[in-house]
C-alpha cells in the first residue's frame, strides 16, 4: 500500500496537468499585461513570519516542522498572500504603487471542504501602496476578467465591508467573546440564535445586528441598509464605498451581503467573493487588508484576490488533447533527424519511437511521419480504424 497518498492529497495526471498549466499561463499572462509582476516565494519559511499580522488566522491550517540547521520552527505555507506582502514591504521596498502576482502550491492541515484538496494551487494578484477605491475597483475587475478568461465567468460577485459589523460592535460596547459569538451566528445564518444572542443589547444596535442577515441582494440592499442601520460614521462610509464601487463597475455582476464576514479579522475594508451559476462555494476571494506590512517595518495599503487553480481546472471544460506527430526511430537516418528538428522548432510535438517500441492506443498522436519517394511527409492517422 506504499502507493497510497494521504487523505485529500492527490497526484495530477497528464490531462488535468495540461489543463492546469494552460490556465496558469493564461492567467499569469493576463496579470502581466495589467502590470502585475510575477514573484515566487519559498514553500516554507520561519513560522513567525508566515503567521504575523493577518496571517494569524492561518495558525491552525499551517504544517509546522523544525529546521535542522537553525533549530527554529518552520511553517509550510498555507497561503501565499502574507509572503507576497513581506516581499513588497521588505525586499522591494518601493515607495509607490506595486502590483505583484504569484502562483504556487500551498498546504493545509485540514481540507477547506469535504471534497477539497489539502494542496491547492493558489494563484492571485495583489496591489500595494494605494488606499483609494480605485485600487479595489481595479482588483475586482481583474478578478472578474480572470474568471471570464477561464471559461467560468462569475454569475455574481458579492461585496461586503467589515466596517459595518465592526462599527456596530464598537458602538454597542461588546467584548471580544460576544463579538466572536455574533460572528459565528452570522456566518452560520442562524437567525434564531442571533436574536437570542442580541436579546439584551440596547437599541438601535440590537435591531441593526439582527437585520444584517437580511441585507443581501442587489443595489437596493444598500438603500435598505441606510434605512435600517444607525448612521454611524463608519457605517455611512462603508455604504458609500460599496455604492461607489457598484456605480463604477456596471459591467461586473455585483451584489451585496453585509452578513458575510469571512476573513473578518484579516480584512479591514471592502471584501468580495465570486460565484458561478450552479456552484455553491466561492471560486475566488479577495479584499482590502491594509497594514499587512507593519510587522515587516512598512505599513502599506493592500488589496488583492486569489483562487484555487486546481478547483478551476476541475470545473472548466477540458480542452481537447494537443496534437502530436509520431516518428519512427531516427537512428542512422539524417533526413529524419533533420525533419524532426525542423518540426519541433515550428512548435510541433514530435514523439520519436525508441528502438523496438511499438505504437499503442495510449500514444497521444494524431499524425505520423512516413517516407514517400525518399522524403519524410506527415500523414493523418485514423486511430479508430
Amino acid at each position: 500500500m506504499n502507493w497510497l497518498l494521504p487523505e485529500h492529497i492527490a497526484d495530477v495526471l497528464p490531462a488535468e496537468a495540461a489543463q492546469i498549466e494552460r490556465l496558469r499561463r493564461m492567467l499569469l499572462d493576463q496579470f502581466q499585461v495589467h502590470g502585475y509582476e510575477l514573484v515566487m516565494p519559498p514553500l516554507l519559511e520561519h513560522l513567525d513570519s508566515l503567521l504575523t499580522g493577518s496571517g494569524q488566522d492561518l495558525k491552525l491550517r499551517t504544517f509546522k516542522l523544525v529546521d535542522q540547521l537553525s533549530g527554529r520552527t518552520l511553517g509550510v505555507r498555507a497561503d501565499i498572500t502574507p509572503q507576497v506582502a513581506r516581499i513588497d514591504a521588505h525586499l522591494l521596498n518601493r515607495s509607490g504603487v506595486t502590483r505583484l502576482c504569484y502562483c504556487g502550491s500551498v498546504l493545509h492541515t485540514l481540507p477547506a471542504a469535504l471534497t477539497a484538496s489539502r494542496e491547492p494551487i493558489q494563484i492571485g494578484a495583489e496591489l500595494y501602496g494605494y488606499a483609494g477605491l480605485a485600487a479595489d475597483r481595479e482588483v475586482i475587475r481583474l478578478m472578474a476578467d480572470a474568471l471570464g478568461g477561464t471559461g467560468i465567468a462569475a454569475a455574481r460577485i458579492d461585496l461586503g465591508h467589515v466596517g459595518v459589523f465592526r462599527s456596530l460592535v464598537v458602538a454597542a460596547g461588546l467584548d471580544s467573546e460576544m463579538e466572536t459569538n455574533l460572528l459565528q451566528l452570522l456566518q452560520g445564518k442562524d437567525a434564531a440564535g442571533l436574536r437570542e444572542c442580541c436579546r439584551e443589547l440596547v437599541e438601535p444596535y440590537r435591531s441593526a445586528l439582527i437585520a444584517l442577515p437580511d441585507l443581501y441582494g442587489g443595489a437596493e440592499t444598500l438603500d435598505a441598509a441606510a434605512r435600517w442601520l444607525p448612521a454611524l460614521p463608519a457605517v455611512v462610509a462603508a455604504l458609500h464605498d460599496l455604492r461607489a464601487l457598484d456605480e463604477s463597475l456596471p459591467e461586473v455582476p455585483l451584489s451585496f451581503d453585509l452578513a458575510d464576514l469571512r476573513g473578518y479579522r484579516y480584512h479591514n475594508g471592502v471584501f468580495f467573493a465570486a460565484y458561478h451559476a450552479g456552484i455553491s462555494s466561492a471560486l475566488a476571494l479577495g479584499g482590502r487588508y491594509d497594514g499587512v506590512g507593519r510587522i515587516f517595518g512598512r505599513e502599506r495599503p493592500a488589496t488583492g484576490f486569489s483562487l484555487d487553480l486546481r478547483e478551476i481546472a476541475r470545473l472548466v471544460e477540458r480542452s481537447p488533447a494537443g496534437s502530436a506527430i509520431m516518428a519512427p526511430c531516427a537512428t542512422g537516418d539524417q533526413g529524419l533527424t533533420e525533419t524532426i528538428a525542423v518540426l519541433r522548432k515550428q512548435g510541433e510535438t514530435v514523439i520519436e519511437l525508441l528502438p523496438g517500441e511499438t505504437l499503442s492506443a495510449a500514444t497521444p498522436s494524431d499524425r505520423r511521419l512516413v517516407k514517400y519517394d525518399g522524403k519524410w511527409r506527415i500523414e493523418h492517422v485514423n486511430r479508430n480504424g
